[in-house]
């Protein structure tokens, strides 16, 4: 470790605890987090692993709601699966605190008054949407409307999830409210804000300056934010969800999420640690690193560090190592969806295995950029690396003292120039390992541990004890000591990847305990010890197992496709003079063709009747423009104006969704004259 520090304070992000956790999850946060804990553990140092589940904020409340249960019901189901399968998985938090706890609550609303009383807040009043029959402001994503970048009609109030952008409720076209479907009006209303700006100065000398070492994606990401220039943000919201503002004149407001959950990392180490935590977050000898996917990096890394600048005794993390995405067979993982794979449900189906997941997720992390999990992969991962390559290794070694000498070590003779090849290849691998680990490559750091084993078998099938055991017993003697020397090696070059192989090695060779120091040593098991007959680490993936996940994911995707073209309910009653509002009428294509940087927009030149329009349509993915030429189609006249890509789209063409969701333009039969009224 740095001089600087005695100790290592590692958080993990909070998951959200309206849904379980996938291997997206995993592979960008939980599993590196684990490695790199685990890795200190072993060299001896004093570490802090700190986990939690985040249970506050709006889809909490939103999925409560369409289940007819309480919030608090939605945040134990899931926070009990969660935590019971990372226990599962061997993520070794020192402890998985809540965001419900009543010493979280303390903690949020003391840090809270406590930046209040400094005067570190500022006050606003603007105008939200608000739900007149709800009674109640709505949140971003109890607002849904058109997206004014990409058409899509169901973007939610702060992100439209088609196109990706970032959005305000207020800047969806025709919004409604997602609790009753009114239209919603705008009502003032007063809020704490975080002065960001404040802190910008600050905070590009920490960062940009003092940080140059960090991940090209994190520095990138904060270097954007900061140049764009850093605005005040609220730090309340009106719910009736969440730890109250502790302050005078505050009813119906709660701390904003984005707040309360980093103060959760605090909360949770007093939970574990009691009257010691000023130890681990105001000791300038303590590090503190963040281990978070990319989409957090703007909190921890600008945010949270505002709010703990702005409190003037925390310590700053030294790192925050992000990861990129995860994808799944090509797709994107999405909950909504259920395109993942759900941990919980992994460790049900496939029991005993958790040391294959872990491998191959790290094996694919996302450190770059983002990657890809397949089944077929994991497949031929575990059963060409895994199983061929390491466990073939330690299998071959023990099962050969067991041949020849009864399961007990045999004594090491005079080492040739093979033996001490061997051994100088293996402590320049474990060399290069651990650089990997404290510049958190992790999925380097596990080709080398690989290579660890590969080594092995070399050497094996090098010196061929097997032959020589009749002619030079006594160098059968020497290749099988170091043999299991290099096994006792590899329990613990791979504790922190694989902990469940590691320990039954170790337990196999009688090896008390583990520390990185015996990486590269060769007089790890004394001569004479009985190491048991060890049953085989690894087992192959059959194709049938594969299949069935495969297979898995398809009924997933069908019954998307499904769900897409069927509504999910029939839509509220009309009144027949609200629908005679509703301008249709026919119109000719007489141009089309794509938007440029747009890869969803066709623009359309119509002949309407009435001296032509444009009109904007996301369906580019579905047509070539020039298919559309000539046709009739039918368009609403009178949608109000919108600006798409810097263009005005003067009305909405109609189109339906088929059953693998693909969208086909609507166009009338006969020879109709353009502008004729559809009614």
């Amino acid at each position: 470790m740095d001089k600087r520090f005695k100790r290592t304070l590692i958080t993990s992000a909070l998951p959200y605890a309206n849904g379980p956790v996938h291997i997206g999850h995993l592979a960008g946060v939980y599993v590196p987090a684990d490695i790199y804990a685990r890795y200190l553990r072993l060299k001896g140092e004093e570490v802090l692993f700190i986990g939690g589940s985040d249970e506050h904020g709006v889809p909490i409340t939103i999925k409560a709601k369409a289940e007819g249960v309480t919030p608090q019901d939605i945040v134990d189901r899931y926070h009990n699966i969660i935590k019971a399968s990372f226990e599962k998985l061997g993520i070794s938090f020192d402890v998985y605190g809540r965001t419900t706890s009543a010493t979280h609550r303390r903690v949020a609303s003391d840090f809270f008054k406590r930046l209040y009383d400094k005067g570190e807040f500022i006050e606003k009043t603007s105008e939200q949407l608000y739900d007149e029959e709800a009674k109640q402001f709505l949140a971003d994503r109890y607002v849904t409307g058109t997206c004014p970048h990409c058409g899509n009609e169901g973007a939610y109030g702060d992100q439209c999830e088609k196109c990706g952008t970032s959005l305000n409720a207020t800047d969806l076209i025709n919004p409604r409210s997602a609790i009753t479907g009114n239209v919603p009006v705008l009502k003032e209303t007063s809020h704490w804000y975080l002065p960001l700006d404040k802190w910008e100065p600050a905070l590009r000398e920490w960062i940009l300056e003092g940080h140059k070492e960090w991940k090209s994606n994190v520095y990138g990401q904060c270097k954007s934010w900061l140049d764009m220039g850093l605005q005040p943000r609220a730090v309340s919201r009106d719910l009736d969800w969440g730890i109250p503002v502790p302050v005078e004149g505050a009813e119906g407001k709660v701390l904003y999420v984005w707040f309360d959950a980093p103060i959760g990392y605090i909360s949770n180490t007093i939970d574990c640690v009691g009257d010691d935590w000023e130890r681990w977050w105001k000791d300038p000898e303590t590090k503190m690193i963040h281990f978070i996917g990319k989409d957090n990096i703007v909190f921890h890394c600008i945010v949270f560090p505002s709010m703990l600048m702005a409190d003037g005794t925390y310590n700053l993390p030294e790192n925050v190592p992000a990861n990129e995405f995860l994808n799944l067979e090509d797709d994107k993982i999405s909950t909504s969806r259920n395109w993942a794979v759900w941990l919980h449900e992994y460790l049900e189906e496939l029991p005993e295995r958790q040391d294959e997941l872990r491998y191959v997720l790290t094996a694919n992390a996302p450190e770059t950029k983002d990657n890809n999990f397949t089944w077929r992969d994991f497949q031929s991962r575990v059963n060409s690396e895994l199983v061929a390559v390491y466990g073939n290794f330690v299998n071959r070694a023990v099962v050969l003292v067991n041949k020849y000498y009864g399961g007990e070590v045999p004594s090491r003779g005079v080492l040739t120039a093979e033996d001490e090849s061997m051994m100088a290849e293996v402590r320049e691998s474990v060399t290069r390992l651990s650089e990997c680990l404290d510049n958190y490559k992790f999925r380097e750091g596990l080709k080398e541990a690989m290579n660890v084993a590969r080594i092995g078998n070399k050497y094996l099938a090098d010196s061929e004890p097997w032959k020589l055991y009749k002619t030079d017993p006594e160098r059968v003697k020497t290749i099988l000591n170091l043999a299991i020397q290099l096994c006792a090696q590899l329990s613990v070059v791979f504790e922190p990847f694989t902990p469940f192989s590691s320990a039954k090695i170790a337990e196999a060779l009688g090896l008390p305990e583990m520390k990185w120091s015996m990486a590269g040593d060769f007089d790890l098991v004394p001569a004479g010890r009985h190491i048991a007959q060890l049953p085989l680490l690894f087992e192959k993936i059959e194709d049938s197992v594969v299949e069935a996940q495969v297979q898995k994911l398809l009924d997933t995707k069908k019954a998307n496709e499904l769900k897409a073209w069927q509504p999910e309910s029939v839509k509220a009653d009309v009144a027949f003079d609200e629908f005679e509002k509703m301008d249709i009428r026919i119109g000719r294509v007489t141009d089309c063709k794509k938007v440029k940087k747009s890869k969803k927009l066709l623009q359309f030149s119509i002949d309407d009747g009435m001296g032509g329009r444009t009109i904007l349509s996301g369906i580019a993915a579905y047509y070539e423009p020039e298919e559309l030429i000539g046709k009739n189609i039918c368009f609403v006249a009178n949608f109000a104006p919108r600006v798409m890509m810097g263009i005005e789209s003067q009305g909405m063409i109609l189109s339906a969704v088929n059953p693998d969701g693909s969208l086909r333009v609507i166009t009338p039969e006969g020879d109709l004259t353009p502008g004729s009224i559809i009614g």
